[in-house]
């Protein structure tokens, strides 16, 4: 996404409201609903200063979430035996399941408040992970948020998609100016479930893994630490925002409203 305005903030100045350290925590596998939980209950404890910035790491079991603009025929079929769960972020539907790093971020921002650059930063941060694992033509889909490899370039792993293909989602929410809800970044899932649904919306790209661009595996364990890292630095200000659009598309959300029920 390309930021219609100057951020608020100087590139090399953090959009914190604090400088203490951020809890990370490494969860494992956990429930969504009991992530979205956990989640919310920091969040309203980060709006009134009970509890310091947090980042949670973890994966979830197989799960299609619908973000507020989710429209019914990007819905997987009733009978498909994965639950749906309704969600209060940004987007439309999606899928999270093993083997994919699932990493949410509980900041709350330094007034005044620029979700554009939030968005960037987070954007910057997973671009520079997973170019520093190998994918080093990974960049941005000016008017779609994730990030994207390149239909030009070929994937290490012949079963890989050629299109355009997302290897990180992102979708968000910030409410008392502390977000929530953050990225996910495909490692070694499969993505059989994807098929089932208009994944963000979006029928003319792909989804891919780390694993298939790199020709080998790839696990959430090896990508959270680098993850972690490179959140620090882009929220700092120590990553700075780069251009790394290599294509601009219509943007899957715009002028939409939420239509499920």
């Amino acid at each position: 996404m390309t930021a219609p305005r100057d951020p608020f903030f100087p590139a090399d100045k953090s959009i914190r409201a604090s400088t203490a350290p951020i809890d990370v925590r490494e969860l494992g596998l956990v429930d969504y609903q009991q992530a979205w939980d956990l989640q919310a209950d920091i969040a309203a404890k980060r709006a009134k200063d009970e509890v310091g910035d947090t980042i949670l790491v973890l994966e979830h079991p197989s799960t299609f979430t619908a973000g507020k603009r989710t429209q019914p025929e990007d819905m997987p079929d009733p009978e498909y035996p994965v639950p749906v769960v309704p969600v209060d972020r940004g987007g439309r539907i999606t899928w999270h399941g093993e083997g994919q790093l699932v990493v949410y971020p509980i900041i709350k921002l330094a007034e005044p408040v620029d979700v554009v650059d939030y968005v960037r930063r987070i954007e910057e941060a997973l671009i520079q992970a997973v170019r520093d694992a190998g994918v080093e033509s990974a960049g941005r889909i000016d008017g779609r948020s994730g990030v994207w490899v390149p239909e030009t370039t070929p994937a290490a792993d012949p079963a890989a998609p050629t299109r355009d293909r997302k290897v990180a989602a992102l979708g968000i929410r910030i409410t008392r100016g502390v977000t929530m809800h953050g990225l996910s970044l495909n490692c070694n899932n499969t993505l059989d479930h994807y098929g089932h649904i208009v994944a963000c919306g979006i029928d003319d790209a792909d989804v891919t893994t780390m694993s298939l661009e790199l020709g080998k595996e790839v696990t959430p364990d090896e990508m959270a630490g680098d993850v972690v890292k490179q959140l620090h630095r882009a929220l700092a200000g120590e990553l700075v925002v780069a251009d790394h659009s290599f294509k601009a598309m219509p943007d899957p959300t715009k002028g939409l409203t939420r239509r499920l029920r």
